[in-house]
C-alpha cells in the first residue's frame, strides 16, 4: 500500500512538472462568478504547482489605494473596469503564475484576448445555491449591495455563463474540500496538455 502511495505521489509530481513546463511564461487564469472559489482554490493550486499566486482584485486595490467597494461607490463600474483591464494586462506579463480575476473581468473583450494570448483560462463553474451560500459570508461585493442579491446573481449567471463557457477549461466548483478542487483542476490541465491544446 505504501509503495502504491509513493508511486501515486511520483506520478503526481511528474504531472505537476509537465504542467509547469508547458506553461512557459504563460499564466493559469481563474475566471468565474463571485463566490466560485477563485481566490481560495487559486492559492492552493499555486502552492501545489509551486507558482506565485496573484489576486487581480488585490492588485487593483493596491494600484488605486482604495477598496473595490470604494472605487465602485466613488467612480462607478465603468471606471473600475478600465482600471481592471489595465491591471490584468500588466499582471499577465509576470507569468508563470496562478491569477485569480474578478467576476466581471472576463466579460471585457480586451481582457479575454490578453488572457488567451498569455494564459490558460479555467472557469470555476458553480450553481446558484453554492454561490449564494458563499457570497453571504462577506459584504464586500459591490454588485450585491441590493435588497435582493439572489435576483442579481441569477441575472449575472444568465449574462456571464455563456461568455465564461469560452474558457479553455471548465471545472465544476462544488461543496468539496479545496484540495479536491485543486486535484480536479490539475487533472483537467494535464488532460488538456495531453490533447496537445496547450
Amino acid at each position: 500500500m505504501t509503495q502504491r502511495i509513493a508511486e501515486h505521489n511520483k506520478d503526481r509530481d511528474r504531472q505537476l512538472a509537465e504542467i509547469r513546463k508547458s506553461l512557459g511564461s504563460n499564466s493559469i487564469v481563474l475566471i468565474g462568478l463571485m463566490g466560485a472559489g477563485k481566490t481560495a482554490v487559486g492559492r492552493r493550486l499555486a502552492a501545489c504547482l509551486d507558482l506565485p499566486f496573484t489576486d487581480a482584485d488585490c492588485e487593483i486595490e493596491a494600484a488605486a489605494g482604495q477598496s473595490i467597494k470604494e472605487i465602485f461607490a466613488e467612480h462607478g463600474e465603468a471606471y473600475f473596469r478600465t482600471g481592471e483591464r489595465k491591471v490584468i494586462a500588466r499582471l499577465l506579463e509576470n507569468g508563470p503564475q496562478v491569477l485569480a480575476t474578478g467576476g466581471g473581468a472576463y466579460m471585457d473583450p480586451d481582457t479575454r484576448e490578453a488572457i488567451k494570448a498569455h494564459g490558460t483560462s479555467i472557469w470555476l463553474k458553480a450553481n446558484l445555491r453554492v454561490l449564494m451560500k458563499r457570497v453571504g459570508r462577506r459584504d464586500t461585493r459591490p454588485l450585491l449591495q441590493v435588497d435582493n442579491p439572489e435576483t442579481v446573481m441569477k441575472k449575472l449567471i444568465a449574462e456571464r455563463n455563456p461568455i465564461y463557457a469560452r474558457a479553455d477549461i471548465t471545472v465544476e466548483s462544488r461543496e468539496v474540500p479545496h484540495d479536491v478542487m485543486v486535484s480536479n483542476i490539475v487533472d483537467a490541465l494535464s488532460a488538456q496538455l495531453a490533447g496537445g491544446d496547450a
